[in-house]
């Protein structure tokens, strides 16, 4: 548990120093995801850790205020659910320093916790390891959200290896989510690091795979590109059906950027 903890706390510190580079102007551009201001992305993120802390912390208050939370998107009455919660939510500067701090303590309490511990969710219940997983795969994809909006390059590392796990374990959950069939077997997948290691799962078969790029993939599976803005290369018709709708996290099913959207 201590690599997936230390992974997850290593991606917030990278995405902290990033938002201390910004101007006061820059936390009310337009992110390329959905159009939300940098605040709007950064409001997501630390409410996501909150919520997490909760469930570790106060299971009884996480599912009250999950409750609270499916009841106003029922009424779509432009509340949260989360009015009477104690979750306050800053802008800025200010919102940067709020979230580290919780997001620091979510580190902590993640790296002190059995990795097999199950903690409650918005979905299916789920275990610590698999809750620092996906903390840190949302954490890497909305950075990637403002490494777009500023057009800054950006330096991966092998932890990435993390989501692109999760990426491959959620194939069939992508068509489960739009109630459609597995279109077939899941695909050979094979994909070089950015510190130039193959990575692979499944067994070798050319008529069925993704090759290429882990953090292209990454990108595919997280939605933050379009699978004809990258290079991967991708073979038959599980494999083609599967990126072409790829999402590896929870919620309603989301589209892709539109093709050349996301392309810089």
């Amino acid at each position: 548990m201590e690599q997936q903890a230390a992974d997850l706390r290593a991606e917030g510190n990278e995405l902290n120093a990033l938002l201390k580079t910004l101007s006061e102007d820059d936390w009310s551009r337009n992110t390329p995801f959905k159009e939300w201001t940098v605040n709007h992305v950064m409001q997501h993120l630390h409410q996501g850790d909150w919520m997490k802390v909760l469930s570790m912390k106060d299971t009884d208050r996480f599912l009250e205020v999950s409750k609270s939370r499916r009841a106003a998107r029922e009424r779509n009455d432009g509340t949260t659910g989360l009015e009477d919660s104690g979750f306050e939510v800053k802008a800025g500067p200010a919102l940067r320093e709020q979230w580290h701090r919780y997001f620091e303590e979510m580190c902590d309490l993640m790296a002190a916790s059995d990795a097999r511990r199950r903690i409650k969710w918005v979905g299916p219940d789920m275990s610590i390891r698999m809750a620092a997983t996906a903390r840190q795969m949302e954490t890497w994809a909305h950075g990637q959200d403002i490494y777009d909006l500023l057009r800054k390059p950006r330096m991966q590392t092998d932890r990435i290896k993390n989501i692109a796990v999760l990426g491959v374990k959620t194939y069939g959950w992508t068509f489960a989510n739009r109630d459609q069939p597995e279109p077939g077997e899941m695909p050979y997948v094979r994909l070089t690091s950015p510190s130039g290691a193959v990575w692979d799962w499944g067994e070798p078969n050319e008529a069925n795979k993704v090759e290429g790029s882990a953090v292209e993939f990454c990108q595919v599976v997280t939605q933050g590109r379009n699978i004809v803005d990258v290079n991967l290369t991708v073979v038959g018709e599980p494999a083609t059906a599967w990126m072409a709708i790829a999402q590896c996290f929870a919620g309603q099913p989301n589209d892709p950027p539109a093709p050349g959207h996301r392309a810089w």
